[in-house]
This record gives C-alpha cells, structure tokens and sequence, in this order.
C-alpha cells in the first residue's frame, strides 16, 4: 500500500478534494456569521446549502478518497491516542502520514459539528416567523423554536472547536516546530532524513460522484424535499 522513498524527498499529503473542502470551510465559516449577524438571510441560506453540499462530500470522500481522506485512515481507537500523548513533546516524536489521532478526532468533531449545525437550521425560524428553512413546513412551531435554539448553541460550540483546532496548529508551529498549514495549501511536505511512506492517493474522477450526490442532496434539500 505504501512504498519509501528518499530522505528529505517532498511528500504528497494532501490531494486537492481534501484542500479544497478545507478552505471553503474556513471561507463559510465567517461569511455564515456575517450574514446571520448583519440579517442578511437569503444569503445565509445560501450559504448553508452550500455548507450541506460540503459536508456530504467530505463524508463521500472520507470513505472513497485517497489514503489520508479516508476515515479508516485517520480515526484512531484510545491506544493509539494515548501512545501519540506519550510521545507528543518527545524530542524524536517526527511528523505522521495524514492526520495524527488526535488531528482525526479533531476533524471528526468538527465535521460532526458543522453537519448537526446544518441540519438544524434546515429546520429552523427566526423569532418573528418570517424567515424560515426549507425544511420547517414539515415540523410543528414549536419543533422549529427549538431548532432555532440549537441552531446557535451549536453555532457556539462550532466556534470553541475552532478555536481548539487553532490553538493546535499554533501548538505545533511553535512548539513542535511543525508548519501544518503549508501542507493544507500546497498538498506537500518535506519529510526529515528517515525513509517516510508515499500515501496512495485515487484518480480525480472518483470526486464526481460524490459532487453529484452531495449537491443533488444539497438542491433537493433547497426545494423543501419534495416527493
């Protein structure tokens, strides 16, 4: 699955489905706030398809992407975590192929977050009544009441995830010495002297599927799902 290569040759991480869902996340992430905050709410809408139609890709590609997309890869059980603790300010502790298991418990959390987040305010009204999701025809007014709350506690969380996700790229840059985001941007990373593994990576055109599915749902989802 896996074949060495040079020391110090430039590692392939990141393929450009998982870079792409990356940085729109950090892109929706403000302007969902903005225009929920400046009452914007058609756009708002908008954006929160959008939103809907990256999660269910990410998910698509979290079982049929490459090597270090895929859940599998990444989702690590309490062994593994706590052997990665033991070693995580271990002077010899050297970098991971993908996300290490802290990292995928991290995008779980935050996928997981963002989905529920979504969801929700599919199903949600604004105080007033008038501005609601497409999906609140079908639940009671008090059902969307409640999906109103939820859509910003769970707004609220999301921003605490955030702010973790960031305090540990911070940690690794200044601590670890580890630059986590150039590899986010540009899909590579130099590796140091010992022999590293080469992720297995998949064709492009298995992301069309998955872009079909996710905005086909996303479209539906628009239309109030009608039958």
């Amino acid at each position: 699955m896996t074949a060495p290569i040079a020391p110090d040759e430039r590692v392939r991480l990141w393929d450009w489905p998982v870079r792409i869902v990356h940085w729109c996340f950090a892109l929706l992430m403000p302007a969902l706030w903005w225009t929920w905050k400046s009452g914007d709410m058609a756009r708002h809408e908008l954006l929160g398809y959008a939103a809907l139609a990256l999660v269910l890709f990410r998910i698509y590609w979290g079982f049929f992407g490459g090597e270090t997309a895929r859940f599998a890869g990444f989702v690590k059980g309490p062994r593994a975590i706590a052997g990665y603790v033991r070693r995580l300010f271990a002077r010899e502790s050297g970098p991971v192929v993908g996300h290490n298991p802290l990292g995928g418990w991290s995008v779980v959390l935050l996928l997981g977050l963002l989905a529920a987040q979504v969801v929700v305010g599919l199903f949600t009204q604004d105080v007033d009544g008038l501005e609601s999701g497409p999906l609140t025809p079908l639940v009671s007014y008090e059902f969307a009441e409640g999906a109103r709350y939820w859509h910003g506690f769970l707004f609220d969380l999301l921003l605490w995830a955030i702010g973790l996700h960031l305090s540990a790229i911070l940690f690794y840059l200044l601590v670890k010495r580890d630059n986590l985001v150039g590899p986010m941007v540009t899909g590579r990373r130099r590796w140091p002297a010992s022999p590293a593994p080469t992720p297995r990576h998949v064709p492009l055109w298995r992301a069309v599927p998955g872009m079909v599915f996710a905005g086909g749902i996303a479209w539906w989802v628009s239309l109030g799902c009608p039958l």
